[in-house]
């Protein structure tokens, strides 16, 4: 049985599943279910041989993608094509792989898609044998294998079994498919661990809007980068990462699932649906602190005579407080936007808030923080504090999570 620790190297990863017709094809409905448990990603490539012996729907429905059969669907290739496939592996296991398969890989074949994405990928390739054992034995077979380990260098491609035993021909010897769990295992052995593997991360980022009437509403200046840049930083450091963001125009990182919302309800209440299987909230978000306490049915016009609208503003709910003195709390970090006073206003928002962990810059300097692509800022937690001086706000998002797990690493610790 793989360990959690390494099945959590599987998180975010992108595996491209080839199937071959060989008996053991049926096998490959519990490997994807497994890959996607451990948090990859899966497309499924399937030989015409490999769809008499399993459905596409089946492995359609496990993976959430559809699958891929043919090299010259003109729909296919529109979408995530043979090209796209290739450079979208992070690696690809071929189970079962078929003497046949082989074959044809020894010989550069690209008549298929499956052999085809193999000649296209610059992705590590992982073989899964698996024939009769009289078939894996023959010299010709044998040859083809000696070939591929010329033609491909050991990080290009490897090799998963086969293993020993009683086949479904009957025959006792080499040549069956390694078990779904041990090529799981050792597809998550290819990948190294991040410092957040396993981990859920939820990050909240952008402005929220607060409507006045169905074209007016209230809101501020941030551009959601900041908030943005630690998702794909906290990605690339192995966390399985939620994004809630408020509106903006910037893309969502690879890897990452992003939630769209508006108001500040909005976005307390899909935190509090996410709390229970998060273990890190950033709350990066600009919230706005008020939001007018009746939203107008139609917009409101004009009225001749009248130089003033008067509109009755209600206090927000404190998403980051209301996270942090929940129940199921997660380790969270706050972010502290001031003009003045920073330290004094972050320490008390630390404090004040029960957070581990608080982000403070000064926006008032026009060289950072809002629409910027730099940003300076402050790290305070009841232990230390950090500065981190003008920089990127790709570095810096990178900075804040190595701040993040240093206490958050000793946390878990202590409560051990």
């Amino acid at each position: 049985m793989a360990s959690d620790n390494i099945l959590s190297r599987l998180q975010n990863k992108r595996i491209l599943l080839g199937i071959t017709g060989g008996i053991a094809a049926y096998k490959c409905a519990e490997l994807v279910r497994l890959y996607k448990k451990a948090g990859a990603e899966v497309h499924v490539v399937m030989t015409k041989s490999a769809q008499e012996f399993v459905t596409p729907l089946t492995l359609q429905a496990l993976s959430g993608n559809p699958v891929h059969t043919s090299l010259l669907d003109p729909e296919a290739e529109a979408g995530m094509g043979h090209i796209e496939l290739a450079r979208w592996a992070d690696l690809v296991v071929i189970a079962p792989a078929t003497a046949n398969f082989l074959a044809n890989l020894s010989q550069g074949k690209g008549d298929d898609l499956l052999n085809t994405i193999c000649l296209a990928t610059k992705s590590p390739i992982a073989l899964a044998p698996a024939m009769n054992q009289q078939m894996w034995a023959s010299p010709a077979t044998q040859n083809n294998i000696s070939t591929l380990k010329t033609l491909f260098s050991s990080d290009r491609l490897n090799w998963m079994g086969p293993a020993e035993g009683e086949q479904a021909c009957g025959d006792i010897g080499p040549g069956r498919m390694l078990e779904p769990a041990q090529i799981t295992e050792l597809s998550a052995s290819f990948f190294n661990e991040g410092i957040f593997s396993g981990q859920h991360i939820v990050i909240t980022a952008g402005p929220t809007q607060e409507a006045i009437d169905p074209v007016r509403y209230i809101s501020n200046h941030s551009s959601g980068k900041m908030g943005y840049a630690i998702a794909q930083a906290a990605v690339d450091l192995g966390a399985k990462v939620t994004l809630i963001s408020g509106p903006t125009n910037l893309s969502t990182p690879e890897r990452v699932t992003r939630i769209n919302i508006k108001s500040a309800e909005q976005l307390l209440e899909t935190s509090l649906l996410l709390i229970s299987t998060t273990d890190i909230f950033i709350a990066s978000a600009a919230v706005a602190d008020y939001r007018p306490s009746e939203i107008a049915e139609h917009k409101i016009k004009k009225v001749d005579g009248e130089d003033q609208m008067i509109i009755k503003l209600v206090k927000n709910p404190d998403i980051v407080a209301t996270v942090a003195q929940h129940p199921e709390r997660p380790f969270t970090v706050g972010f502290a936007a001031e003009t003045r006073d920073v330290k004094t206003y972050a320490h008390s928002k630390l404090e004040r808030k029960n957070l581990d962990m608080i982000v403070a810059n000064d926006v008032s300097n026009t060289n950072i923080g809002f629409n910027s692509d730099n940003n300076a800022a402050s790290i305070y937690w009841p232990e230390g504090q950090k500065e981190l001086e003008l920089m990127s706000k790709t570095q810096m998002a990178k900075e804040i999570l190595l701040t993040v797990h240093a206490t958050y690493s000793k946390s878990r610790s202590a409560t051990k």
